[in-house]
């Protein structure tokens, strides 16, 4: 009896220890889920956010539960709008207009005509000294644009000739950015202007220019475009040397289509943006260096031998910038290396999109520490760099070693392989550049200013660059 106790027993210890490592294995698979949803419930916030929300990362509780309360309304009816729209487009088939004749069509007759007489210099023959007698006129069109108005230059040289000499004179041509071209400067400044300031694709200044009766196709335009860049080179370049006088710059890459002649599709290309640093004198210029790749080498040959502090993101083609001894793209001998900034705004939208996933109270005090970094850069906005430097060490200071111990402490209490844990490594991994700017009186805290020159850039995406972007070596330049 005693013994067939012993055996139950026996059994029930052995289930009991099955059960428990069960458990134990089950408890197991379910914390690597709760990891895995919640960095999928994190990831999923991100893209609906950049996707649908608004770019702004304020934490307004307010409009933090208006968008709570409001999302799902909103996604149902952006789906049904999208749905709408799609069954709505028409499938009808359009005749297509009668193309007009090729080659440059004449200038329209109710332009008004701005009449420009250039006469010789002198009215006396240079060789015998008789009187010119004018025999005809030499008369050239150029089109010209005021905003919104279309108008024609007329430019009439009088011919005056020598009987006695046999000789012809006329006021000599003035030199053009396209020689015998139609385009006046005005007219070329409104397409450069137009294209690369506001945005505007090489078909809308078409039909713009048709809405007056004006055939600028879009060849020519491209034409023209290709024209001005290799005349503004020099201007390009120049720029580019007195961006690299500065002792901080800030640097950022944004991708642009680039037609891929015969193929029929487009290829990605990179306009590599260069900034110039606020906080320190002298006029701002932005440098924009097309290039057909993302590598870190055009980085390296674009900044050459310059030195200084760099603003950049986590992007790893720009490491080598930050080596101890770094080669010369064009020489063989080693030079110093650049000093990394790296950008609060990157580090502060880790846990944004954080908060924004799960609301986690590590994410939203962080946010609120790193909040008052910002204001502090916005009560000494105004100052001189000396007491700048000083707000800073009075009050910037301090406020990061605080942050810097609160991350400390947060990660020790956050588990491993979650979104926390990596945007809390994040900051803490880039420390030593993320605080450069506040022992200093003139550095940037974040790299906005070069991400918001180049965003407008991505308004013109949706229509493929013009075939200058890839037959004209031009680094677009400008300065403000």
């Amino acid at each position: 009896m005693i013994r067939a106790l012993l055996d139950q027993a026996e059994r029930d210890a052995v289930q009991l220890h099955a059960q428990a490592a069960e458990i134990h294995a089950k408890e197991a698979a379910l914390s690597v889920k709760d990891f895995k949803i919640e960095a999928l419930t994190y990831e999923l916030a991100y893209y609906k956010r950049i996707r649908f929300s608004h770019k702004n990362e304020s934490l307004t509780p307010l409009q933090r539960d208006v968008f709570e309360e409001t999302w799902n309304t909103d996604v149902s009816a952006i789906e049904a709008e999208v749905e709408q729209l799609t069954d709505d487009q028409a499938c009808e088939t359009v005749a297509r207009p009668k193309r007009p004749r090729a080659g440059r069509q004449p200038l329209p007759d109710h332009l008004p005509r701005i009449e420009h007489r250039h006469e010789p210099a002198s009215c006396q023959c240079g060789r015998c000294g008789k009187d010119l007698i004018k025999i005809g006129e030499d008369v050239t069109e150029q089109l010209d644009v005021e905003p919104a108005k279309f108008f024609v230059h007329r430019h009439i040289r009088p011919q005056y000739a020598c009987r006695a000499c046999e000789t012809i004179k006329a006021a000599p041509v003035p030199p053009a950015i396209i020689d015998g071209g139609m385009a006046a400067v005005g007219l070329l400044s409104w397409v450069m202007i137009s294209k690369f300031l506001d945005h505007l694709p090489l078909y809308r200044l078409e039909q713009i220019a048709a809405r007056q009766q004006v055939a600028l196709s879009r060849s020519t335009l491209a034409d023209w475009v290709g024209h001005v860049g290799v005349a503004l080179q020099p201007l390009a370049d120049r720029l580019a040397w007195h961006l690299r006088q500065r002792s901080c710059l800030h640097a950022d890459e944004t991708p642009v289509p680039q037609l891929d002649p015969g193929s029929g599709k487009t290829q990605k290309a990179y306009l590599w943006a260069y900034r110039s640093n606020d906080l320190q004198p002298g006029p701002k210029i932005i440098v924009f260096d097309y290039q057909t790749g993302r590598g870190g080498v055009y980085a390296r040959q674009f900044l050459g031998s310059w030195q200084g502090h760099l603003l950049v993101d986590d992007y790893g083609g720009y490491k080598a910038l930050f080596a101890k001894a770094r080669s010369h793209p064009e020489h063989q001998h080693l030079i110093a290396p650049c000093i990394e900034l790296a950008c609060w705004a990157h580090a502060r939208r880790k846990f944004y999109d954080l908060f924004q996933a799960n609301q986690s109270p590590m994410a939203e005090e962080t946010l609120r520490r790193i909040a008052v970094l910002y204001a502090i850069e916005a009560e000494g906005r105004d100052m001189p760099p000396n007491a700048r430097k000083a707000l800073r060490a009075e009050k910037s200071l301090p406020a990061l070693v605080a942050l810097h111990d609160w991350l400390h402490q947060a990660r020790l209490k956050t588990a491993p392989n979650t979104a926390a844990i990596k945007a809390i490594d994040y900051s803490l991994k880039r420390w030593a550049a993320l605080i450069g700017y506040a022992e200093t009186g003139d550095l940037p805290i974040d790299n906005n200013p070069v991400e918001n020159s180049i965003r407008p850039i991505a308004l013109g995406k949706n229509y493929a660059q013009s075939v200058i972007m890839h037959s004209s070596p031009i680094a677009n330049c400008k300065a403000g």
